[in-house]
């Protein structure tokens, strides 16, 4: 027992039987008790999850600024209207950028990391310019080229707002498919941007409707009547001292949408607009005054920094999963529902082990995905550094080129499954808070809308989810001709021995061993990645085309990178669990192990089908989830205290830190709808109750009640 619980139960033996029952429902005392289970320094949690000490330290005073900034008031954003929304959008722009010019890159990063959960409509918003925008030049532009339209503004964010037009209404995910074109007029020496087509309207482009002034448009780009792909060029949309449109651009508002309403999505149709040759982005492909093209040999060095938005979405899922978690898992340790045993105290949500099961599985998922987020983000920026310096008769080229296919393949599989898991959690959550997760001020629905759209944006997840299985299908296949694989899918390079392997436990109790369900997962998804090579092979010698191949193998090649992908969280997790020491060490080994063995229990078919575990052992493995939910509710508390979301980012009475839910919900609703005279009773509902109806007026004292006589017959 702690020296807290020791605390905590002498004053308890102090109190009278009446005092005492006050005490035990007490929602602020609840929350205490719970704290004083803490097994392990939380502040220590904090500054592992966080990165060390001065990380920590940093987002707490980011936290506080914003906190303490009007603009960044988020107390009443659940009952504005669209347009007060965009408005208020558009005013934080002014603190932004006062932060952006007088901030380190690595600081402002940070910024807009806790931005991002107080505000994501607002987070999109500015990342379209910065994130998007910028980013399009920083990427595509040459060195001339991005000091020119730093030059105009584009940095600085005078007389410029740039928007990110790629997607249309006919297109998304197929960028190859675009229809708008750039055609070259050698003549006149200009490209003349046009939209051929309905299907060609560029479509939710954020900023368009409203502010954009600039868009980096993706076209195809035809020069001499042939066709050389998709290019992006900077093209001009609004005069930015008058904000009209300019020749030849059409803009419109494509409307209200499911979240995010503070982002102006707009649509924009060009018809023969004309932009100087510059203002093609020349870094990779050029065009010459002549109509010259040169194309880069090796095109895959393009697409590196196309990566950056999925493998940021990784780490947001784990963010947002925290938050979502840190409301529910609160509220479940101060609720009481039902009191068993003769008690007079109702039991915790928290204490019931089917609620243990609903919340703490999705705790564990959200550490793995905090640690994979972290690595792929490490892994996203050393592919950068050495594509940057990469040559094309560089000796070590080929090893780059693996680097950014794993790379690529690896973060569209992880941006599909954490975003689809964290808006799982998220829904999750919210009916995990009964009843009062439906309200709006819980945060959890508009939480939910706005977190949606990562799971189509930056690329459909189940698209994304077949690249990855693509990978796998080539990666089994150059395993066979004896190729050694990046580290990612090295398992490949060991089918002899994993296929037909079993669980070699003794035990039951030796299948709670990290290195147990490594192998586990290796020997299953040796075997669903081997049949889905089979399957795709088989289509290859009934003379099916490799694309049609890989297509009429979609099923198996989505199934296989699923579970690569759950495998890939759960070494992620324990390798980085392997690195800590002491008590911390022991708690997250719980969480790791409780991941691990549910990722099995949820997979169970798989594991079963290729007899890595027999029936006895998976019944073992579900009542040992049982069990591990029950040893990390214990620490459930502190482990979302050591998330350390201040109540300002949290936002939401039922995840205040102090556990007076209810007072602070109550207030809540009372602040935002103000009692007062009724709004429309002598419009609306006087005319109706008080209209006439057949038989006229009438008032009835026995009010059709029968007669006793006729009830004791």
């Amino acid at each position: 027992m702690s020296n807290a619980q020791k605390r905590l139960q002498a004053v308890k033996q102090q109190l009278t039987p009446d005092q005492e029952y006050a005490n035990a429902v007490d929602p602020v005392a609840s929350m205490s008790e719970e704290r004083a289970k803490a097994a392990f320094d939380i502040r220590q949690m904090t500054y592992l999850l966080d990165g060390g000490q001065k990380v920590t330290e940093l987002k707490e005073k980011i936290m506080q600024e914003l906190e303490r900034d009007p603009k960044f008031n988020m107390e009443d954003i659940h009952d504005i209207t669209k347009s007060e929304l965009r408005e208020r959008t558009m005013e934080k722009f002014h603190s932004m950028l006062h932060h952006l010019q007088n901030e380190s890159v690595d600081t402002f990063k940070k910024r807009m990391e806790i931005v991002s959960l107080v505000d994501p409509g607002f987070w999109t918003r500015f990342g379209v310019h910065y994130g998007l925008f910028v980013g399009a030049l920083q990427s595509n532009a040459t060195p001339g080229q991005l000091g020119y339209w730093f030059e105009k503004g584009a940095l600085s964010l005078t007389n410029f707002v740039g928007c990110f037009a790629m997607t249309e209404l006919g297109h998304g995910s197929n960028v190859p498919g675009l229809e708008t074109t750039a055609t070259y007029d050698e003549g006149a020496d200009n490209f003349v941007i046009h939209t051929p087509t309905l299907t060609a309207t560029k479509w939710w482009i954020g900023g368009a409707a409203h502010s954009a002034t600039h868009a980096a448009v993706f076209a195809q780009l035809i020069v001499g009547g042939k066709r050389y792909g998709t290019k992006c060029f900077v093209v001009p949309l609004r005069d930015p001292k008058t904000y009209d449109t300019l020749p030849g651009v059409n803009i419109g508002d494509i409307g209200k949408k499911m979240g995010r309403d503070g982002i102006d999505n707009g649509w924009i149709q060009f018809t023969h607009v004309r932009i100087p040759r510059g203002y093609m982005l020349q870094k990779h492909t050029k065009v010459s005054r002549t109509g010259d093209v040169k194309e880069p040999k090796l095109q895959q060095l393009t697409y590196g920094a196309l990566l950056q938005g999925r493998v940021m979405m990784v780490t947001d899922s784990g963010h947002v999963s925290k938050k979502a978690l840190s409301i529910a898992i609160r509220y479940a340790a101060v609720r009481r529902q039902f009191a068993n045993n003769g008690n007079d105290v109702e039991t915790k949500l928290l204490d019931y082990p089917i609620h243990q099961r609903r919340l703490m599985p999705l705790l564990a998922q959200t550490f793995a995905m905090l640690f994979t987020g972290t690595e792929m983000l490490e892994m996203y920026n050393i592919m950068m550094s050495r594509l940057e310096g990469a040559r094309e008769d560089d000796d070590d080229l080929n090893e780059v080129i693996e680097i950014l296919k794993e790379t690529h393949s690896t973060s569209a599989g992880l941006k599909a499954f954490c975003t689809w898991n964290c808006l799982s959690t998220i829904e999750a959550c919210r009916q995990a808070c009964g009843g009062h997760g439906y309200s709006a001020y819980t945060g959890l629905a508009a939480m939910y809308q706005d977190f949606a759209v990562q799971c189509t944006w930056e690329g459909d997840n189940t698209i994304l989810t077949l690249q990855l299985g693509r990978y796998l299908i080539s990666s089994y296949r150059e395993a066979l001709k004896g190729k050694k694989l990046s580290p990612g899918v090295g398992y490949l390079n060991n089918l002899d021995k994993l296929i037909g392997k079993r669980c070699q436990a003794k035990k039951l109790e030796d299948i709670l061993d990290n290195d147990v369900i490594i192998e586990g997962w290796q020997v299953v998804c040796a075997n669903v990645v081997r049949n889905a090579g089979l399957e795709f092979e088989e289509c290859l010698k009934r003379g099916v085309q490799p694309d049609d191949a890989y297509e009429q193998c979609s099923q198996s090649r989505l199934y296989a990178a699923k579970l690569h992908s759950f495998s890939y969280l759960f070494n992620r997790f324990a390798d980085g669990v392997s690195k800590t020491t002491g008590d911390i060490h022991k708690v997250l080994s719980k969480v790791c192990l409780l991941y691990g063995l549910f990722t099995i229990e949820e997979n169970a078919g798989a594991f079963l089908q290729y007899e890595y575990f027999t029936p006895a052992q998976i019944e073992f493995v579900r009542s040992s989830v049982n069990a591990l939910c029950k040893d990390v509710r214990d620490q459930a508390i502190p482990l979302v205290d050591a998330f350390n979301l201040s109540d300002y980012v949290i936002n939401s009475p039922l995840g205040r830190k102090d556990g007076n839910v209810y007072v602070h919900y109550f207030n809540q609703v009372k602040r935002s709808n103000p009692q007062g005279g009724h709004p429309y009773f002598t419009r609306l509902i006087k005319p109706l109750i008080e209209r006439d109806i057949d038989g006229g007026e009438y008032e009835d004292e026995e009010a059709g009640l029968e007669d006793e006589e006729d009830n004791e017959m």
